[in-house]
């Protein structure tokens, strides 16, 4: 998919598209596209796989251990991003959901690349099927360009954006519990798309 035909056949999410409980917008973000203008590239990725992650309830989300300079951008308003560093190698992002006050997010777990797909191999080059290239949380970001220096970044007007398909059509999607956690493992906020070979699990 090139540049103009993205820009001609999708539009962009709305804050109002994410004001809404992180469950909701996880299952809805599936088979919509992330979108990053860098450099001079347009990378877009179709979002396969998602979790959402709630406020206090929930032990495997940051924002249970309530309102830190880390997790501020978590209780601030929706349609923004909130991207941070695991296992001293990886960055994850996720976009934050709810109302502004309401902590809430869904972390973008897997993308089916659809544009700038060979400067995504150039920052992924021990990748050698697309399959692999974006299939996790951590190798999206990579493939993306995606780092911290995007943290709390307007996903609703910036280079990081979200896009829907004017005419997309609906997708069958399968609902398990999350994966790679040791706490709150047993809420059933884990989204995919059914058969989806770029899926990081299943």
């Amino acid at each position: 998919m090139s540049p103009h035909q993205l820009k001609k056949q999708t539009r962009r999410l709305s804050r109002t598209f994410f004001a809404r409980p992180a469950p909701e917008v996880a299952r809805d973000l599936l088979g919509k596209l992330l979108v990053h203008k860098l450099n001079g590239h347009t990378l877009a990725g179709k979002i396969v796989e998602a979790e959402a992650y709630l406020g206090d309830d929930d032990q495997a989300a940051h924002a249970a251990r309530r309102l830190t300079s880390r997790t501020k951008v978590l209780f601030g308003p929706p349609g923004h991003a909130y991207v941070y560093f695991i296992y001293g190698m990886y960055e994850c992002l996720n976009l934050v959901c709810e109302p502004d006050g309401i902590a809430g997010c869904v972390l973008i777990r897997a993308l089916e690349p659809l544009a700038g797909i060979e400067e995504m191999q150039s920052r992924r080059p021990a990748t050698h099927r697309l399959r692999d290239l974006a299939s996790g949380p951590g190798k999206l970001t990579l493939a993306m360009g995606i780092t911290r220096a995007l943290y709390g970044c307007d996903i609703t007007r910036g280079d990081l954006q979200v896009r829907e398909f004017s005419d997309a059509d609906p997708v069958e999607i399968v609902t398990t519990t999350r994966v790679g956690i040791s706490v709150s493992r047993d809420l059933p906020l884990r989204f995919y798309i059914k058969d989806n070979e770029f899926v990081s699990a299943r």
